[in-house]
């Protein structure tokens, strides 16, 4: 038979004092005496009370913890992320319930859903790379749970995010091949349904016109960022009458499976074929030949700082806060520097 959890009328019952008496030594109210307060303490201790956080959470509204909600731990960026969310929401007091969606819209619904039912404050989401509706989101205003969406963001108006600045980013890689020398530079993008993808569409044709090279629309491919895909992506790429000497790759990711797509292929990367991405993973440094360079993107700051904005809207008692996109700047960083 399980054993039944001391509460705080227990504890009243045998010190012969009223609940409210209790409940305030055991928060060190300063009404209470210290003999009482050190009677009721050390009875709580003995009898090994815990507080009940359900009723904690009826008395002030708040369970004191969010959500996040990514595609993978596994992913450097997103583990750096966490890092930055965690170390904010330790400071204010806040625990963290992480759910990974890899990348599928149902499961990203489900953690969704189970988290609203554990009555988080609110939620930080970095979106799967297949989901085309957003209702699950959408539906957590209907609870007042707020939400921040950072890196892979939805096309949703009055939203709050937190981004790095894709499109400088995109330009300063087209910039950087350009002065290498190249002509035929290529855009491997990601899926439509991501606004990261629009923003590096519109900056790298910006780049090409910038730096008076010809548009060809044959040399902008997608990949649903599968490795399958992204070979299929190269495959279309290597069939162009005249194909590119350079790739711009949507992420770290992309450029990796790329180069090992090219080296199938009997090409020598940066030498017949070279690579900007984005993301700077470390593992690159590892990597005899890595792309030329990646545009870093912060990831730590884009965790800490989705979670501060995520926190001043659940303390925002007033209901003045505005829909809110901040966005950092991003850095091309050419590898070995």
């Amino acid at each position: 038979m399980q054993k039944k959890l001391p509460t705080i009328k227990e504890i009243a019952r045998r010190l012969n004092v009223s609940a409210s008496t209790v409940s305030r030594a055991l928060h060190n109210h300063p009404s209470i005496g210290l003999r009482t307060k050190m009677q009721v303490q050390a009875l709580a201790k003995e009898l090994n009370y815990e507080r009940n956080e359900t009723a904690i959470f009826f008395q002030k509204g708040k369970t004191f913890t969010i959500g996040v909600v990514l595609p993978r731990f596994s992913e450097e960026f997103f583990s750096v992320a966490i890092s930055g969310i965690e170390d904010f929401a330790t400071k204010n007091k806040y625990q963290v319930l992480i759910g990974q969606s890899y990348d599928d819209m149902e499961r990203e619904k489900q953690i969704v859903t189970t988290m609203k039912n554990s009555r988080i404050d609110g939620l930080i989401v970095s979106v799967a790379k297949n989901t085309s509706s957003f209702e699950h989101f959408e539906n957590l205003r209907n609870y007042n749970i707020p939400v921040v969406f950072f890196d892979c963001i939805p096309d949703l108006p009055d939203q709050n995010s937190v981004s790095c600045n894709l499109q400088q980013g995109t330009m300063a890689g087209v910039d950087f091949l350009a002065e290498k020398g190249h002509k035929r530079i290529a855009l491997i993008n990601g899926p439509d349904q991501l606004q990261a993808s629009a923003q590096r569409a519109t900056a790298y044709l910006a780049g090409l016109k910038k730096n008076k090279i010809k548009e060809d629309a044959a040399l902008m491919v997608r990949t649903d960022l599968s490795k399958e895909s992204t070979y299929a992506a190269m495959e279309q790429l290597l069939q162009v009458k005249n194909p590119p000497t350079a790739i711009v790759a949507f992420n770290d990711y992309v450029a990796l499976e790329a180069m090992q797509y090219a080296r199938s292929r009997k090409l020598r990367i940066n030498k017949d074929i070279c690579f900007v991405s984005f993301a700077h993973l470390s593992v690159c440094n590892y990597l005899d030949n890595p792309p030329l360079a990646s545009v870093e993107q912060f990831p730590y700051e884009q965790g800490y700082r989705a979670m501060e904005l995520l926190y001043s809207i659940i303390t925002d008692t007033e209901n003045k806060h505005k829909p809110t996109q901040i966005v950092l700047e991003s850095k091309l960083v050419p590898w070995g520097n």
